[in-house]
């Protein structure tokens, strides 16, 4: 299929003949990447018509290109890029002065809010090619039933479901896919609610956004775990509210350290993000009283709740509530897959309506094609088959990562008591896990350093995130088995040092 005649345009302000303008113009095209090797060109009689120039003006064009070997002819199937077609000189890119090539907007003048600049670290796009990825948030292909997700998808597309998956619904969701959430979804986590209170979001993320804008203003204050999703700090600072960080012990958010002036509390009390801890049923009840006595709201994030293979889960925070002063978030980006972008809130009718109303002036809805067919792979009973599976396969790798870790002498700061698919790791004070991730990649090994989950202030240096969602369990130990090589290299080297006040201090051993 030839490119079509509608790409193609003449400056205006070129110099030279037609015919060379022409030229130029596809020599451009071909060369910055807008028509690849192998592509089909229009033909002479189209692109003649198209640019309102004579036929004999571009195929003289053509055949200038073709003696460049820019362009190779087919016989009557036309011309097409050729696969010898010469390496480009620098074209300016279009909207750009030719002079300078560099824009003349002053941008940190023309930028009314910023939104860059906050710790979200970037991760390697190419995680796949390093032998040991212990990366979070990665799926398995592998655990991934797709043959079933294919079915679902094309029982969307089907004739019976046109209406549903091509309408607008405004700021509706497709009642399929919240029908399913109310009556099997979450009746796991302790939680009724009608399907009035729901609202399908872009993922858990896209939640907490909505959830902070709604609830937050400049006068009110955020209180929130330290350490914490990073994300959801970036979140909170771009709200421009107060924040108020709270440290984190073995039980997560201690509601006695939340400040008097809180408004709204950010926790994940079944799996704690990042250390993996477990609120406990009393501190649970003490956190609803305290935010009784500050009358703050709490905004919940289930995280991975379904990755719950070693025991049951606790009920959800706000089975427990009783006033609805709870507002849930859930996702089904770790227990589905990431790519999926599918999350959701539940909360009191005032709250999702005010919720709805901001996600209509933003994306309206989530695709109807995905919620549909998300609703059919959890009601077909696929989606729990796979959590089963994923499951099962999480905690084999779970045991050989424990084992491995305890041979090699490292330390466990955080494992989920009911499972989850990570470890929250501690290494020696004088490591530096971003340096350690640095000096591992050319190893092939991957790890998550973990100064970016604490408040920027101070934040301590020597903590990282060790994954087994994306890792196969025979490669686990010797991943393990370099990343204590690798902190023992720092040790040394930090031993080595003039004045150093650790010398000749070994790794300390996982007790």
């Amino acid at each position: 299929m030839a490119i079509p005649v509608e790409t193609f345009f003449l400056d205006p302000d070129a110099q030279g003949t037609l015919q060379a303008q022409v030229q130029q113009m596809m020599a451009e095209a071909i060369l910055s990447g807008r028509v690849r090797r192998g592509d089909k060109l229009p033909s002479t009689r189209k692109l003649a018509e198209h640019l309102g120039v004579s036929r004999i003006t571009v195929t003289l064009a053509y055949t200038e290109l073709q003696a460049n070997d820019y362009l190779e002819s087919k016989g009557r199937s036309g011309f097409y890029v050729s696969q010898n077609a010469p390496e480009p000189p620098a074209f300016p890119p279009p909207g750009r002065t030719p002079k300078s090539g560099e824009d003349r907007i002053d941008w940190a003048r023309a930028i009314g809010q910023s939104f860059s600049g906050g710790v979200t670290p970037e991760k390697p796009q190419d995680w796949k090619n390093y032998p040991f990825p212990f990366t979070y948030g990665q799926p398995d292909e592998s655990l991934f039933d797709h043959n079933s997700w294919r079915l679902c998808a094309l029982k969307a597309l089907g004739q019976r479901d046109q209406a549903p998956v091509i309408r607008d619904w405004y700021d509706h969701d497709d009642p399929e896919l919240t029908g399913f959430i109310a009556r099997h979804i979450l009746p796991r986590r302790g939680i009724r609610a009608a399907q009035s209170e729901i609202l399908v979001t872009l993922g858990a993320q896209n939640a907490l956004w909505l959830a902070a804008q709604v609830l937050l203003t400049q006068r009110r204050t955020a209180a929130f775990e330290d350490p914490c999703y990073y994300a959801l700090r970036d979140i909170l600072t771009q709200s421009r509210c107060h924040l108020a960080p709270v440290p984190v012990d073995a039980d997560g958010l201690p509601p006695e350290l939340l400040p008097e002036n809180t408004d709204v509390i950010f926790t994940t009390p079944s799996h704690q993000c990042p250390t993996t801890s477990t609120m406990p049923l009393a501190r649970r009840k003490a956190l609803l009283a305290r935010a009784r006595e500050l009358d703050a709201l709490i905004v919940e994030d289930d995280y991975e709740f379904e990755m719950s293979f070693l025991k049951p889960p606790s009920p959800a925070l706000k089975s427990l509530d009783h006033e609805g002063r709870v507002i849930y978030v859930g996702s089904f980006s770790k227990s589905l897959f990431p790519g999926l972008r599918l999350g959701y809130l539940v909360g009191a009718r005032a709250f999702i309506q005010e919720a709805r109303a901001l996600r209509l002036t933003m994306l309206r809805h989530p695709p109807g094609l995905i919620q549909r067919a998300t609703g059919y792979f959890l009601s077909l009973g696929h989606y729990d088959a796979m959590v089963r599976r994923m499951g099962a396969t999480f905690q084999t790798r779970r045991e050989i990562m424990d084992q491995a870790i305890s041979s090699h002498g490292l330390e466990i700061a955080g494992r989920g008591v009911f499972g989850g698919s990570s470890f929250w790791m501690r290494a020696p004070a004088s490591v530096d896990t971003t340096i350690l991730a640095e000096n591992l990649k050319t190893a092939g090994v991957l790890i998550e350093p973990g100064a970016p989950f604490f408040s920027p202030a101070t934040p301590p240096q020597n903590y990282f995130r060790l994954a087994y969602s994306s890792i196969p369990a025979e490669r686990i130990a010797e991943g393990v088995k370099k990343i204590a090589e690798g902190i023992d290299d720092l040790i040394t080297q930090a031993n080595s040092r003039p004045g150093s006040t650790d010398c000749n201090l070994p790794r300390p051993r996982q007790q």
